[in-house]
């Protein structure tokens, strides 16, 4: 019998596609996904910030996130916070006080952020530098009159945030005030200006509702909101549009109009208070006019999602094929988003001269790791900052190298080696470079942090971040002392977050110079400090120096070998002391960080996997090997 699904065996479902669910929470709480769920569309607004007291701009509307589709799990309950409107400024020379933050998801992949809008500033009153918008997700605008050069709208937070939060985002500056270049005609007449919305930036307060600049009676109206509906769908609350500015004041005539978005109006005189920012749309408040007044309250916030397909079962290509060409179709990431940290070998420890010339530490491996938001919000260094998660496509088979330390030097003159890189999903971290060795070579050498210098004249430590990567990989190594001065002393290693320390070339203080420290991570559930440069060698006047924190090897002493660095930190190797051999540097690691529906495997049995407190799947490589994700 000819079929009527299309030829796919199995019973066909055809009830999912354009029925999505769509959930707005107006207050703190869950949100509980269908058991189907794995791609939602979000939006979360920040509460709005409140209108400058006196003569005040009008508050920033909440920042906005607005994502189109973001994967989580079915029939789970994600944590959501509803951010209030910022409270409304007491009567008198009072600032805005800026909205709180709402969120979804926290700890999870999904996580999302819409920061709070800044508070308007206020008029005459000290600090002066009061009377700039506060920044926030979107930014408050400036107060009326003419304020101090430099003084303006607060700028706007919400692109510049971490991940989704910020790609994702939208917000805009405040508007400012009348050192745009205008004067003030109307002898103090013109007005704040308005507070930065979603949509649009807020206008200059010399503007009568942005309309032509230096005009009496002129205020600034608030930035307009964004309309969420074309992604969200029809039937939200406010008509689906949100986080407006609030309107700036005026001294004379009608306060500044508010954005579209919940944004209240400004005050006029002799009107008592700013307008307040509707209630769960992130508007910002107005300015108020009037000193006994007080400037109006920002909205709360809100966070909507909608479930964008929760039905599993067999498809006719009659459905999938129309679902594709209307776009609803969904595009599954099988395996989410990944954490790592990747550091390569150290760089060896240079060798010191027969009789009285130490040498230079070795550089610290190359540190590279991401922000760690996709997967627990654990804590990572300054070098993982705003660093996307890999993203894995189905079951996958990895291969993960990790780097060795690079080799000792050895006396006389046998110079030290760079370490070796480490790598994983197209990430390579580069190795430490090699300390400099009295009679060979005795620059440092360049690598993932450089190591450091030694010898006659003052030799200079390698180079950091080579080959070059942003957010930097390392830090330079140090030089070495001028041969003479009486300690003939030597530059440390490189670490991950500090350059290796120059020689003290200077008596009464002589000294060797410590290797540059190291950056520290949790991904592991343990908060753990790696990549530390080598400490450079001792001299008959001065002793060996300590190695950077997070495996950097001690410096020998005169007439000893240098510490190696740490296995498994990629720690540069110490220097050796006069008449003495350098040290290896430590090998590197891989960190793998991924989300706790995946199962992680890992070859050979030297490396491993674990579990973390929150659920998250860790595989640790201290030695070469594949990882498969499933």
């Amino acid at each position: 019998m000819a079929r009527t699904n299309g030829g796919i065996i199995g019973k066909t479902n055809k009830t999912s596609f354009g029925k999505n669910t769509v959930t707005t929470k107006t207050s703190s709480g869950t949100i509980t996904t269908q058991p189907g769920t794995r791609l939602a569309a979000m939006t979360v607004v920040g509460g709005g910030g409140s209108g400058g007291g006196n003569a005040g701009g009008g508050g920033g509307g909440g920042g906005m996130v607005l994502h189109p589709g973001i994967q989580v799990c079915g029939n789970t309950p994600y944590t959501v916070t509803v951010g209030g409107g910022g409270a409304s400024a007491a009567p008198g020379s009072n600032k805005g006080n800026s909205g709180a933050d709402s969120s979804i998801a926290p700890g999870t992949s999904a996580f999302l952020r819409g920061r709070g809008g800044g508070g308007g500033g206020h008029g005459p009153g000290t600090p002066s530098t009061n009377r700039c918008g506060a920044d926030g997700g979107s930014g408050g605008g400036v107060s009326r009159g003419a304020v101090p050069p430099g003084q303006d709208g607060g700028t706007a937070t919400q692109p510049t945030q971490c991940g989704a939060s910020g790609t994702f985002g939208f917000g805009n500056p405040g508007g400012g005030g009348c050192q745009t270049g205008n004067p003030d005609p109307a002898g103090g007449n013109t007005g704040g200006g308005g507070g930065g919305g979603a949509g649009s930036v807020g206008f200059v307060g010399d503007f009568p509702d942005g309309s032509g600049p230096g005009l009496a009676c002129a205020t600034g109206a608030g930035g307009d909101g964004k309309d969420v509906s074309p992604v969200m769908g029809p039937g939200l609350p406010n008509c689906g549009v949100y986080a407006g500015g609030g309107g700036g004041t005026v001294q004379c005539g009608t306060g500044g109009h508010p954005g579209p978005g919940g944004g209240g109006r400004g005050g006029s005189n002799p009107s008592p208070n700013g307008g307040n920012g509707s209630p769960n749309t992130g508007g910002g408040g107005g300015g108020v006019r009037n000193p006994s007044g007080s400037g109006g309250a920002g909205g709360s916030g809100i966070v909507i999602v909608k479930e964008l397909n929760k039905a599993s079962g067999v498809w006719s290509l009659k459905s999938q094929l129309a679902a594709k060409q209307q776009g609803t179709w969904p595009t599954f990431v099988e395996f989410g988003n990944i954490d790592y940290l990747i550091v390569a070998g150290g760089g060896g420890g240079g060798a010191g001269s027969p009789s009285t010339y130490g040498a230079g530490g070795g550089g610290a491996g190359g540190y590279r790791e991401s922000a760690g938001t996709s997967n627990g919000c654990y804590t990572v260094s300054p070098l993982g900052s705003c660093v996307a998660a890999l993203t894995v496509e189905g079951f996958a088979a990895l291969d993960v190298v990790v780097g060795g330390g690079g080799s000792a030097g050895t006396a006389p003159g046998n110079n030290s080696g760079s370490g070796s890189p480490s790598s994983f999903g197209g990430i390579e971290s580069a190795g430490g470079g090699a300390g400099g060795t009295r009679g060979g070579t005795e620059p440092g050498t360049a690598g993932g942090s450089g190591g450091g210098g030694t010898g006659t004249g003052g030799q200079p430590g390698g180079a950091g971040n080579t080959p070059p990567v942003s957010p930097p990989q390392g830090n330079p190594g140090g030089s070495s002392a001028d041969d003479s001065q009486p300690a003939r002393s030597n530059g440390g290693g490189g670490g991950a977050l500090a350059a290796g320390s120059n020689s003290a070339q200077f008596i009464p203080a002589p000294g060797n110079s410590t290797g540059g420290g190291g950056a520290t991570s949790s991904i592991n559930g343990t908060p753990t400090t790696r990549a530390g440069g080598g400490g450079s060698g001792g001299t008959p006047a001065v002793g060996g120096a300590s190695g950077g924190s997070g495996g950097g090897g001690n410096g020998g002493s005169s007439g000893g070998a240098g510490n190696p660095g740490t296995a498994n930190t990629g720690g540069g190797g110490g220097g050796g002391g006069n008449g003495g051999n350098g040290s290896t540097g430590g090998s590197g690691i891989v960190i793998i960080r991924a989300p706790s529906a995946r199962t992680l495997t890992v070859t050979p049995g030297t490396n491993s996997t674990s579990t973390v407190p929150s659920g998250h799947k860790v595989a640790t490589f201290t030695v070469s090997g594949t990882l498969t994700v499933s």
